[in-house]
């Protein structure tokens, strides 16, 4: 069976991006008999707001996108991920990590070349060669590390590794593209790459659906599904919604919000009308 699933950060209102991005996982669920799902990646608190639950279940209903099931919360996942962590904590694949962000850029800014990838500059491995009482007397004097992931051991581990994405065709992954990415802060236990495979495979979903900006993390995704022995999903990374000067939309670009333009008498078959098309994947009528 096709399981999807369209999980936003309840930070704030549906934008447009966001309405086609539920659009692709939804309609690609329908069209096959299968499930859609709604998942709530609120893992930082900070940014969370009780309201846009709401908002965001009454803006996919508008839309005529309704979930199947009850919708999933992450902030109730916490010891799945951390389950998660500590196997790769054991396989040796995660370290803690002191630096703040200041002692990051303040390292990048003294390397000759430092390293970078599709999203700028890469964490330069400050604490990786850490010796184990390095860390252990940084932890025993009650410093409370984030865990990264080891890319380079973790391609040892893995060997060679791909995946499939329907737009894109198969893709070679290379575990280091982002670098030793983060899988737990500090302040919350957690982070993106860690809970959202987790939930992926918690949920059983068969197709991920996203946009194209994501297909970097990919790579880390894949990675993390083979040390964990999760089921690997198919992909589908569809393109972004842009504004006029051909920007990313973002949560501050209030009137292109789903509920700022229902407001205006802006109609769902005006908004699909106003996505783009591919062949790949299903399309708006």
């Amino acid at each position: 069976m096709t399981l999807t699933r369209f999980a936003p950060s309840p930070t704030g209102l549906l934008h447009t991006g966001h309405g086609y991005a539920a659009m692709v996982a939804h309609r690609l669920a329908r069209e096959r008999g299968g499930c859609f799902r709604l998942r709530f990646e609120d893992i930082d608190s900070t940014r969370v707001r009780e309201e846009f639950y709401t908002a965001i279940e009454e803006d996919l209903l508008w839309l005529g996108l309704a979930w199947d099931g009850v919708a999933v919360r992450q902030s109730e996942g916490m010891e799945a991920y951390q389950h998660a962590l500590a196997r790769l904590q054991e396989a040796g694949v995660a370290y803690p990590c002191f630096c703040t962000r200041r002692e990051i850029e303040e390292e990048i800014a003294r390397m000759a070349s430092a390293p970078h990838g599709p999203e700028g500059a890469l964490y330069p491995g400050t604490c990786r060669n850490l010796s184990h009482d390095e860390r252990a007397e940084r932890i025993a004097s009650g410093l409370n590390p984030a865990w990264r992931l080891d890319a380079s051991a973790a391609a040892s581990q893995t060997g060679s590794l791909t995946f499939t994405d329907r737009r894109f065709g198969e893709q070679v992954v290379d575990p280091s593209l982002l670098g030793d990415v983060v899988l737990a802060r500090k302040d919350i236990g957690t982070a993106y790459h860690l809970a959202v495979v987790t939930d992926d495979a918690s949920q059983e979903i068969t197709i991920v659906t996203r946009g194209e900006d994501l297909l970097p993390s990919t790579h880390v995704h894949r990675t993390l599904q083979a040390l964990l022995g999760l089921k690997e999903p198919e992909y589908l990374h569809h393109p972004l919604i842009t504004d006029d000067q051909g920007r990313r939309l973002a949560k501050r670009d209030h009137d292109r919000s789903i509920r700022s333009l229902r407001e205006s008498g802006t109609s769902v078959e005006e908004i699909f009308a106003s996505f783009p098309s591919c062949v790949e994947y299903p399309t708006p009528n």
